[in-house]
């Protein structure tokens, strides 16, 4: 099997590592790739067009294209594949929706009974300033459309939400994708991600993870796109496991179905676990970055072959086999991450480092002497595997310590709760 995958970041190199592991597949190509996914097969430019892209996957007689960012997906990419008879394991337009507006998400979770959190919809500032007046809780304001992981705000007290209503519909600091806001109930607990690869009406639940949002340790500073994420998470047995698949992936499944637009591709589930039961708090519809660099490690047999299953609509399970035991994933952001890193930084020790550790590239690029440097936020991220997750961490950790760069940032307490706990 040719496999093409679209995307160049973290999430992409783990998706080029599992799919190069697989034995029924021969090639393993990216558009556009980086580094860490040459080293794997060709890299191919990013096509400005739709059709360029397409014409590129027949031109590398591609038997499977994964596509592996939001944006391409909620454009329309896996349906110019689909209507050129190509293999696409990723959603319509139609159902990446799912992630493309989050209006059209919380109705969804809404209309089928999914346990999210109670919200309003707003285009109009004033209407939303005097929600905001009126609520009894705290909120959260989320931008519509997708905003490059940085539409959620979370203000802290009622005049940082009223800041944060202005930010998104007066200032249209998120342009387009902030022409109506979701304010929505804050909730507290420990976050969950679940994903399932489907194929529009079975699935398969991958194990579950955790992603650590915050830039600092104790979940302190920004947001980012993810600091590092461990799998599995305490406390998720097989009955807790199950109860989740039928209420979050199942539901999702069946009210896409009745839409007539039946989802094929990586749902993702962001849950948060409160007090009152578990809450849906955002789908997605691709893999997680960084938790594609824990789970994907996690997954021992043919990649490819359950990825073209779901693509062709018959999905085939027993393909995989889910690993035991523990990931752990740390994420090395430039200088400067997240509001303006810092780029042209050389990098080393990457390849001075123990064969049980992973480093997947997101924000690297190669120098014209050949140096590797950094060239994103989020420049690599650290996998190892361990028979639990203090082992998994401290084999990461050690990895660590051989990489440098100028301003290296990275969290040392990715899964210290879960350990603890």
């Amino acid at each position: 099997m040719r496999v093409l995958i679209v995307g160049g970041g973290g999430r992409e190199h783990a998706l080029a590592w599992g799919l190069k592991r697989s034995p029924s597949v021969d090639l393993v190509a990216t558009c556009p790739g980086n580094p860490g996914t040459a080293a794997l097969g060709p890299t191919h430019p990013t096509p400005s067009r739709q059709e360029e892209l397409v014409q590129l996957a027949r031109n590398l007689e591609s038997d499977l294209v994964v596509v592996g960012p939001e944006a391409p997906l909620v454009a329309g990419l896996a349906d110019s594949l689909r209507q050129a008879g190509i293999d696409v394991f990723g959603p319509s337009a139609a159902a990446a929706r799912l992630e493309g507006s989050k209006v059209f998400a919380k109705q969804f979770m809404e209309g089928c009974g999914i346990p999210t959190a109670r919200f309003g919809v707003f285009d109009d500032a004033e209407r939303a300033h005097d929600f905001v007046r009126h609520s009894e809780v705290a909120l959260v304001v989320k931008a519509e459309g997708l905003a490059a992981g940085k539409g959620v705000l979370v203000p802290s007290t009622e005049d940082e939400t009223h800041r944060a209503v202005d930010r998104v519909l007066v200032e249209r600091a998120f342009g387009e994708a902030g022409a109506r806001v979701v304010l929505e109930e804050r909730l507290s607990g420990p976050e969950l991600s679940l994903m399932a690869v489907a194929d529009g009406r079975n699935w398969l639940c991958l194990t579950p993870s955790r992603d650590h949002k915050r830039l600092l340790e104790g979940d302190a500073g920004p947001n980012t796109g993810g600091m590092g994420a461990i799998a599995p998470v305490g406390g998720i047995g097989a009955s807790e496991l199950s109860d989740l698949e039928r209420r979050v992936i199942e539901a999702a499944l069946r009210g896409m179905e009745d839409l007539g637009t039946p989802f094929v591709g990586c749902l993702y589930a962001g849950l948060m676990l409160t007090a009152d039961g578990p809450r849906v708090l955002e789908y997605n519809v691709r893999f997680g970055d960084p938790e594609a660099q824990a789970l994907l490690p996690l997954v021992e047999g043919d990649l490819g072959l359950l990825l073209r299953s779901a693509a062709r609509g018959a999905l085939e399970a027993d393909t995989v086999r889910l690993v035991e035991g523990a990931a752990a994933s740390v994420v090395l952001a430039a200088p400067g991450y997240p509001a303006e890193p810092r780029r042209g930084l050389e990098i080393g020790g990457v390849d001075d480092l123990p064969e049980k550790v992973v480093a997947f590239h997101a924000g690297t690029a190669r120098r014209a002497d050949g140096a590797l440097v950094t060239a994103g936020g989020r420049v690599l991220a650290l996998t190892a595997l361990g028979d639990d997750l203090q082992g998994a961490l401290e084999t990461t950790y050690a990895a660590i310590e051989r990489v440098h760069f100028e301003g290296m940032q990275f969290r040392a307490d990715i899964g210290r709760g879960e350990v603890n706990r």
